[in-house]
């Protein structure tokens, strides 16, 4: 992609996409009359657009033909905007990420213990899943055993858990607690 854009960076070879745009095929020296340059001149521009494919040629008896090659132009700026796009979705991953992890950071001390349940939404969301984030999808738990994982991060075991049911992160059934899919859990 770098290569191709660097090629697209010179006039004189923009000039002669344009005129193969409007009008081809067209040969060397019709491109040299129409830029007022010379053949040399032309044959240094068409070797660097045929490096990545944006022009092709083709020989009929001792003139050579140039096209443009609109599929692989297409691909190259289309290709751009996916990678624009693949950017600014990790982008957002990331900040995603970092505001999670300053989020742990404020509200867990250093031993892994909760400070304290955040009062807001989101960032009590964030912890909840920290806290979820060593369960099994799949395996059943006993009430006793749900309380146990939590206490190792606050002694209010009951309020989280009934905080987990509430927020889908489990479903509880006759005292036996299972980790929902991710796709349940509240966002």
């Amino acid at each position: 992609m770098v290569s191709f854009h660097k090629v697209m960076g010179d006039q004189t070879r923009i000039k002669l996409l344009v005129l193969l745009a409007a009008e081809q095929p067209l040969s060397g020296q019709v491109l040299a009359e129409r830029l007022g340059v010379k053949a040399p001149t032309i044959s240094h521009h068409i070797a660097k657009l045929k490096e990545v494919s944006a022009v092709y040629e083709r020989r009929d008896k001792n003139t050579i033909y140039y096209f443009l090659n609109e599929k692989s132009l297409k691909q190259h700026s289309e290709a751009l905007f996916h990678v624009l796009n693949r950017g600014r979705s990790e982008v957002e991953t990331m900040e995603k990420d970092n505001e999670k992890t300053q989020i742990l950071q404020n509200f867990l001390l250093p031993n892994g213990l909760l400070k304290t349940i955040p009062a807001q939404r989101k960032k009590k969301l964030i912890i909840f899943e920290h806290i979820i984030k060593d369960l099994v999808i799949g395996k059943k738990y006993t009430e006793k055993e749900i309380n146990e994982h939590i206490k190792k991060f606050h002694e209010d075991y009951a309020t989280i858990r009934r905080e987990f049911i509430i927020n889908h992160f489990m479903y509880r059934e006759n005292g036996i607690y299972e980790l929902n899919p991710k796709e349940m859990w509240a966002k």
